[in-house]
């Protein structure tokens, strides 16, 4: 099914549904359907094409949900709407799957009869995010019906957006619907997951769809292809206790009680150490003109497993500490995402906003290439520089998480920090050093220019080098 069949068959669903049945006005069910519209939109102009078999299977999906995610039209209302001064949670409500009763937590291990799934880091920091509610509006990991909607659609079945899909893998033949089983970390029981279903994931399929390459040479797809088992499994969490880290994670209801109410909280995602012109960045984007003049900003960090020449997260997580320390801006707030990075470029920068949307924040910086990867054989980017930012755009009102464009912040010897254009109209010398000659230097013992990054940050890494 092509958008333009796809439009007229939400349209047409739209004229045969009652207003009641949707909750919302006319008006808001239409923004819903233009916003499902623009997703298959989207995924035209990302080119995530596939074989011409699985674009059938695909069109009947989409065909099934054209009429499913205008029925759940009223999801989109938690858009626009607060929960105790901050924005909704994805879905409108924040997941809690914790088990607090003694009595209940023995007897859901016990039901376990002995099966465990030792987890890997990876499927680790899933669990947490599923057992503190920054997955909302998930519960456990997607079955067959959700992992293929999301694949496919970028969407649940509830036509509520959702950027990569959330799941358990396993070689364990043994595993079957009507288990439980306990899931353990390094020591540790986390949660106890009730078998729903398992199933056969197209893995070549949500390959493509999800990273825009079924290439080995995205980290991605090494990941789905040569790291997870052969099976996934769909079904509800209880979860134990959470990981024992280095690194402590608040949960979402934590940082939104320690973020001030009824202000803009813009996120700022990394996944490497902050330098200086980080810095700038993300405390000049509380004046875009999208941000109320009381805006914060929740430095926002994932230390989870990244790329495998990223800096490992527990080193990240000290940087970060030292640094907090040094700035002590009161308008900066500080977390840490216990998140595995995918490297999806477009998909991940949209799992990033829904993240952040349910600890509490109301705008998103997306940089240039986020969340981007380059091929390990000839460097060549997997995506277009600007293609997370304009899935990201386009999908802004309908997650109700407003976009800030990252500014393009250089260093000139003249004025400092400056943005790139005003360098450029006052013909101003500009400094520069990459991250490669920045990490050689480091290595090497030489001095990093204290323009470029903070001393306390330089002499973590140093240490940990």
């Amino acid at each position: 099914m092509d958008v333009t069949s796809t439009k007229a068959a939400i349209r047409q669903t739209l004229s045969t549904t009652p207003r009641r049945s949707l909750r919302l006005g006319h008006s808001s069910a239409t923004r819903t359907a233009n916003a499902s519209i623009r997703t298959l939109q989207t995924q035209q102009h990302l080119k995530l094409n596939v074989s011409s078999c699985s674009r059938s299977s695909s069109s009947r999906s989409l065909s099934m949900q054209a009429s499913r995610m205008v029925a759940h039209a009223a999801i989109s209302a938690d858009a626009a709407s607060v929960v105790e001064g901050k924005a909704a949670p994805h879905g409108g409500k924040l997941s809690d799957l914790m088990v607090t009763d003694e009595a209940e937590r023995k007897a859901l291990v016990a039901a376990c009869e002995g099966r465990t799934i030792e987890l890997s880091d990876r499927n680790a920091c899933d669990v947490e995010l599923l057992m503190v509610g920054g997955f909302s509006p998930l519960d456990g990991f997607m079955n067959e019906e959700e992992y293929k909607s999301v694949v496919e659609t970028m969407r649940l079945p509830s036509g509520l957006l959702f950027g990569l899909p959330v799941v358990m893998d396993t070689d364990d033949a043994s595993l079957a619907p009507g288990m439980k089983v306990l899931l353990t970390y390094n020591g540790q029981d986390l949660a106890v997951m009730e078998i729903e279903s398992t199933y056969k994931p197209n893995k070549p399929l949500e390959a493509k769809q999800c990273y825009g390459t079924s290439s080995l040479e995205h980290p991605g797809v090494q990941m789905i292809s040569m790291e997870r088992g052969g099976t996934y499994m769909g079904g509800k969490i209880f979860g134990l206790e959470k990981p024992t880290r280095v690194f402590p994670c608040k949960t979402p209801a934590e940082v939104r009680a320690m973020l001030p109410a009824n202000v803009d909280v813009v996120a700022f995602q990394c996944r490497n150490p902050v330098h200086k012109a980080h810095y700038e960045l993300f405390t000049r984007a509380l004046d875009a003109d999208n941000v109320g003049g009381d805006g914060v900003v929740l430095v926002h960090p994932t230390c989870g497993p990244t790329q495998d020449d990223d800096i490992p997260g527990v080193v990240r997580y000290r940087t970060y500490e030292v640094l907090k320390e040094e700035t002590a801006d009161p308008k900066v707030n500080w977390a840490y995402l216990p998140y595995s990075m995918h490297m999806a470029g477009p998909r991940e920068a949209i799992q990033h906003m829904i993240i952040r949307k349910n600890y509490g924040c109301t705008h998103f910086i997306i940089g240039r290439d986020m969340a981007g990867s380059k091929s390990c054989l000839d460097g060549e980017d997997f995506y277009g520089a600007y293609d997370a930012q304009d899935l990201a755009k386009e999908m802004s009102e309908e997650l109700g998480v407003k976009t800030v464009p990252s500014l393009n912040i250089v260093y000139t010897e003249e004025e400092g920090y400056v943005t790139a254009d005003v360098a450029s109209d006052k013909g101003l010398s500009i400094k520069k050093l990459s991250g490669t000659k920045f990490r050689q230097m480091l290595r090497a013992g030489e001095d990093i220019p204290e323009w470029f990054a903070f001393k306390s940050v330089v002499k973590v890494l140093r240490e940990n080098n």
